[in-house]
């Protein structure tokens, strides 16, 4: 967590209600007609900011957004078996084969049962011919504890017949993603009281307090690589395998409500 830091308000978006003061209610200035807002209106709309009025005197309303990144603590990495045939049934039983080695593969990689799930599994015709024989694929998801160690789990699988390396995505164990959702919100709520001061002083009045807060969703950015198995990697001559892991950020959005005084 040593690279974990608090982004920067510039996907914060407000609204404000001014009820009773003179002039318009205050927006953000970022705002784009949204497709349900008829001609005429009063407010425009979108995702990120908002502008309306309320029939509430003395409140200001701000939507504000916070973000948190840090160090990637968990990979989840695709990989499986290709094989084409005549029939089906060779088709079929080669993948078998192929998936068996795979998972005596991750056996050997110490890597849990659990941590192994099935991916997509597809016998079909090759080219939608009949005489152009078939084609399959079986694959798996592989979640691994330790991102240092992706680059040795695809290595172990390619050469175990692995021939399809979808992707690797690199992102937060349970307990980190629920870490980082309290960062986030306490981001979210830092920087919507920020905006609510410097409106409350642009307006010369003073906050008195929080009288509702609203929060949306938190969602968490994982950082995906594509890869490829190569016929070297197989043979062992390749070099080990190296995947840069970025920061994964977990985001979060608020909407409060602060009461004031003239």
């Amino acid at each position: 967590m040593d690279r974990r830091q608090f982004l920067a308000a510039s996907s914060i978006g407000l609204t404000t209600a001014m009820a009773g003061c003179a002039g318009s209610p205050l927006s953000s200035g970022d705002t784009e007609t949204g497709p349900d807002d008829e001609p005429g209106s009063d407010s425009d709309t979108t995702p990120e900011s908002e502008s309306s009025a309320t029939d509430a005197d003395g409140e200001i309303t701000v939507s504000a957004s916070g973000e948190v990144e840090t160090e990637p603590d968990q990979a989840v990495v695709s990989l499986g078996v290709e094989a084409a045939g005549e029939s089906a049934e060779g088709v079929t039983d080669a993948l078998s084969s192929g998936a068996e080695a795979l998972r005596a593969a991750f056996d050997d990689l110490g890597i849990p049962e659990e941590n192994v799930e099935e991916g997509q599994y597809r016998v079909h015709q090759a080219h939608g011919r009949a005489d152009d024989g078939f084609e399959g694929t079986h694959s798996f998801e592989v979640t691994v504890a330790d991102v240092d160690r992706v680059g040795e789990v695809i290595d172990g699988a390619v050469e175990a017949g692995a021939d399809d390396v979808g992707y690797v995505s690199f992102t937060l164990k349970k307990e980190t993603r629920s870490e980082l959702r309290k960062d986030a919100i306490d981001a979210a709520l830092s920087n919507a009281d920020d905006e609510a001061s410097h409106i409350a002083d642009n307006r010369e009045v003073e906050l008195e307090g929080t009288t509702a807060v609203t929060t949306g969703d938190v969602q968490v950015h994982s950082v995906r690589r594509e890869t490829a198995a190569t016929d070297d990697a197989a043979s062992g001559e390749a070099p080990p395998t190296e995947i840069d892991a970025e920061p994964v950020s977990v985001s979060a959005s608020v909407t409060v409500t602060y009461a004031f005084a003239a």
